[in-house]
């Protein structure tokens, strides 16, 4: 049996209590014999959901043994909330317990620094792994197997049904929509994205004609009632007339002849993309990552490619797709598209000579010319967010969704997690509030005048006359409400911490299986370190005289399976970004360890 570091796990509080237990609240003393997984998530987090999707199946398989917990640790202000992370454990279809730590209470505790983290605590209450980012559901499975098989051993492993409790199911015609799209011959289509389906409206905005999708998660082609999608979004229509759709989760881009019924699909295999795969080629050879919008400009198809910070294209013509700007790297980067950092880009609009982007982990409205060159309108970064309304370069969103082009050049902002509708003038370079008590606007369309807004969490489409005259409000600024970490001023070793899964090892057959790459927010906070390297170990200088600022961090590993008699090994890939805010101070660490997988034996 492989020995492993003994931990004991501190204790699970979260001040909003727990959801999907029937209203009981648990410790870890009544979860002893079960194999514990702590998955630490925030909502608004792409990243976090892949992880939900990769533990699906873990959780099906071994759902005897093993209790998942969702840790729900808020990154915005909307995030704390109780009805908004409610809101989102049925959105999401979260199927397991989650306790709701709005103060990040049980985050300290574990001294989790990034989303997602998982931490793995075996039936005696003791954490024996920890692994930052996406990728890591085989890895845990052998761990959950290994564990299984000792404590079963021990008599210490307890099997039966776990904690959860389904909330009872609501009756609405609409359940968390994200997108619409207003139909030529009147009416809407408007993606029901819980719901796994598209219902097509009446001009009313309430009256169902009909839905498009069997209404279950599922990937598969065919007429009304045999189509299946997985959490759809975007919607946008196409020059021969049909519908493409962001089928999110199902990583595709489908498209959906109005006439027929039939929904076939453009793009995308259902697998999700990783560092290292085709990033162009036949459209329905490659993979996407969490496709959340889509839009018709320059003659393409531009897709918010949300799970890896990009956008990219589809060309219906030559049947291909390929990336079109951003590096995979999160933060805001402006530039040439090849240059150009996103943060889970989710919403697109076309106007003229401008692609708008609502770019969501940015608080940022951004948009691209037609020379493919990323320009930032509103926003300045990943950890600065609110509601404030007046100049461009001082104005603040949180989290916008959406983003609608207006006839007088304009654009209103869905600033989602603000609950409003904001107008950005780029004649004026002014920021306003059309509307607020909106509960989660993630899209609006224009009709006849007036903005149909998507209030995702109201379930509904809600009317709205654009006012002649917008409000602004003076409004209320934030800052991520993570600790900053102390840190030694001069050198400052980082260490990303990496094991292998048990029977597999680094593959360096074909060069370096590792990357890390550092920069800093400001720039000048590094003197020396930042940029690429294979190495998950670096010496980074921090500059003289600097007191503050966020080190961004991103690692990946591929390992592969340890058997020198398998010539085709099966290889994973593990990746995590961190945005690490540190202060500077006389008593400060010289040393940041980052776990990418395994524990930190140094720490």
């Amino acid at each position: 049996m492989t020995a492993r570091a003994r931990v004991r796990a501190p204790e699970l509080i979260g001040k909003g209590g727990w959801l999907n237990t029937g209203d009981r609240q648990y410790t870890l003393a009544d979860l002893r014999g079960r194999i514990v997984i702590l998955d630490f998530w925030t909502f608004c987090c792409v990243n976090c959901l892949h992880v939900l999707d990769e533990l699906r199946e873990l959780e099906e398989k071994h759902r005897d043994t093993v209790v998942i917990i969702g840790v729900h640790s808020p990154k915005f202000v909307h995030e704390a909330e109780h009805q908004a992370v409610v809101d989102a454990v049925e959105r999401y279809e979260v199927h397991h317990p989650v306790l709701d730590d709005p103060e990040l209470a049980t985050w300290k505790q574990y001294a989790v620094r990034a989303w997602p983290t998982l931490v793995v605590v075996d039936p005696e209450g003791y954490v024996v792994a920890q692994h930052a980012g996406e990728g890591h559901a085989h890895a845990i499975e052998k761990l959950v197997e290994e564990l299984e098989t000792e404590h079963a051993a021990k008599g210490t492993l307890r099997r039966g049904d776990g904690p959860y409790v389904a909330p009872e199911p609501v009756a609405t015609h609409l359940r968390f929509p994200g997108k619409a799209l207003a139909l030529p011959g009147g009416g809407f289509l408007v993606s029901d994205s819980t719901r796994h389906r598209l219902v097509e409206l009446e001009a009313d905005g309430e009256t169902v004609r009909g839905h498009f999708g069997a209404g279950g998660r599922g990937f598969a082609d065919g007429g009304r009632e045999e189509a299946r999608f997985s959490e759809p979004q975007g919607l946008a229509v196409l020059p021969d007339g049909r519908i493409a759709v962001a089928d999110t989760v199902n990583h595709a881009i489908r498209a959906l002849d109005l006439a027929t019924g039939v929904t076939t699909t453009l793009a995308g295999t259902g697998r999700q993309w990783w560092q290292g795969s085709a990033t162009d080629g036949p459209a329905t050879e490659v993979d996407l990552s969490s496709p959340w919008d889509i839009a018709w400009f320059d003659d393409r198809l531009w897709i918010a490619m949300a799970g890896v910070h990009q956008l990219w294209t589809y060309d219906p013509g030559k049947g291909t797709v390929g990336v079109a700007a951003g590096t995979t790297n999160e933060g805001l980067v402006d530039g040439p598209g090849d240059e150009a950092w996103f943060a889970q880009p989710s919403g697109l609009a076309s106007a003229g000579d401008r692609l708008w982007v609502a770019d969501s982990e940015n608080s940022a409205l951004r948009y691209v010319d037609l020379e493919g060159a990323v320009h930032t309108a509103v926003g300045t970064g990943l950890f600065d967010f609110g509601h404030r309304d007046g100049p461009a370069g001082q104005a603040l969103l949180q989290h916008p969704l959406g983003v609608t082009a207006l006839p007088d050049g304009s654009v209103a902002v869905s600033d989602t997690y603000n609950h409003a509708l904001r107008r950005y003038d780029p004649q004026s370079g002014e920021v306003t509030t059309l509307a607020t008590d909106l509960r989660e606007p993630s899209d609006a369309v224009l009709v006849d005048g007036d903005l149909v807004v998507v209030e995702s969490a109201r379930h509904r489409l809600t009317r709205l006359r654009l006012p002649e005259e917008a409000v602004r409000i003076a409004g209320r600024a934030h800052r991520t409400q993570r600790a900053a970490t102390e840190v030694a001023a001069g050198t400052l070793r980082l260490d990303v911490v990496f094991q292998a899964p048990a029977g597999q090892k680094l593959d360096t057959r074909y060069g370096p299986s590792t990357r890390l790459l550092v920069s800093s927010t400001p720039p000048e906070l590094l003197a020396e370190g930042s940029g690429p390297g294979a190495e998950l170990s670096r010496d980074l200088v921090l500059a003289d005289g600097a007191t503050e600022g966020v080190l961004h961090v991103s690692a990946m590993a591929a390992s592969c399976d340890d058997d020198p008699a398998n010539e085709y090994p099966a290889c994973h890939v593990h990746q995590q970004d961190w945005g690490v805010p540190v202060n500077i101070t006389a008593t400060g660490a010289s040393r940041l360890p980052l776990v990418l997988a395994g524990m930190d034996e140094q720490g």
